[in-house]
């Protein structure tokens, strides 16, 4: 039964990563290019898309509450970048007239459409890596006593 629940959470860990791999390829090599204005082109790539720009760079019970911990800061990382990078593509379908953002697009459709691509494959990430999170919760919190509060079970 471990062992199956091992498995199933390595397999858990390697599909997010290669989630967040795909997502990465995605935004990083989509670009597109047009003719804007009669001689001039515009090329969209997502150095246009300004949430993108940030970089981001014992005992067994203290393993589990470091990967635990390591777990959730990945979660809420990974979610407030996809939702960062929403807001982002939202501005591009829409723009805003008050700070004079152009609809991008209007004019770069397979663009936005692979950058929605993208986003759906970082919220499926999000969501693997909870259910991650989910399982080291577990694995943490078993190794303490139902009837005391924070106290270990005897062993």
């Amino acid at each position: 039964m471990k062992l199956g629940m091992a498995r199933g959470e390595v397999c858990l860990r390697v599909s997010a990563i290669l989630v967040l791999v795909l997502t990465a390829c995605l935004v990083a090599l989509d670009t597109q290019t047009k003719v804007v204005f009669i001689s001039i082109e515009k090329k969209a790539t997502y150095k246009d898309l300004n949430a993108l720009k940030k970089n981001f760079k014992g005992s067994y019970l203290c393993m589990a509450w470091i990967c635990f911990s390591l777990d959730q800061i990945a979660v809420y990382m990974t979610f407030a970048a996809n939702t960062a990078t929403m807001g982002a593509a939202v501005l591009a379908i829409s723009g805003s007239e008050a700070f004079q953002w152009l609809k991008v697009c209007d004019k770069f459709t397979r663009f936005c459409v692979e950058i929605g691509g993208a986003l759906l494959c970082g919220y499926a990430a999000s969501m693997l890596m909870a259910l991650i999170s989910t399982i080291s919760a577990y694995k943490v919190f078993r190794m303490y006593s139902p009837k005391w509060f924070l106290r270990l079970k005897s062993a």
